[in-house]
């Protein structure tokens, strides 16, 4: 890539024959949508996507090129790949990919290794982000203030009873 060049990423794909990664993208400044297409080399059902991801997306050929697209997404795209490699059918691979991205509200993160946390924390930013209303969003609100009812009973916790003993 020239330097001084930004570029905007608007779709990101995966190609099995041959094994790619394809990017569709914007040079700033120019109407003109460019496609990327960047081989899959040394990659088996075996492979970790994690790391390949982490390897495209620092790879200086396409560094500057991928910038708009989050690691998450290419891994998913790695993991795609991976289970096409592995005889699943595409949706087979999706709806696997999907169990594992999901977050359980009842799962025990004090139990989970120092990667399986970060994979959980990692996929509740990509979700809040997501989610996140931004003063750009034509729904955005400002100042929101909401009325809470008063004449139902309030549920009461232990922990706010006051008790005799100091902390």
């Amino acid at each position: 890539a020239r330097t001084g060049m930004t570029y905007t990423a608007t779709k990101c794909g995966v190609c099995f024959r041959p094994p790619s990664i394809v990017l569709i993208y914007k040079e700033d400044g120019q109407d003109k949508t460019r496609q990327r297409i960047m081989p899959v080399r040394n990659f088996s059902k075996f492979s970790d996507c994690s790391m390949a991801a982490e390897q495209l997306k620092n790879n200086p050929r396409h560094k500057t090129y991928l910038e708009g697209v989050s690691l998450r997404q290419l891994q998913k795209l790695y993991s795609l790949l991976k289970g096409h490699l592995g005889g699943e059918s595409l949706a087979e691979s999706l709806e696997k990919f999907r169990r594992e991205e999901t977050i359980d509200p009842e799962e025990d993160m004090n139990k989970l290794d120092d990667k399986e946390l970060a994979k959980r924390k990692s996929i509740m930013d990509e979700l809040f982000e997501k989610n996140r209303k931004k003063k750009d969003d034509p729904d955005f609100i400002y100042d929101i203030e909401v009325e809470f009812p008063q004449d139902e009973q309030l549920e009461s916790c232990g922990w706010d009873v006051e008790s005799g003993e100091e902390i």
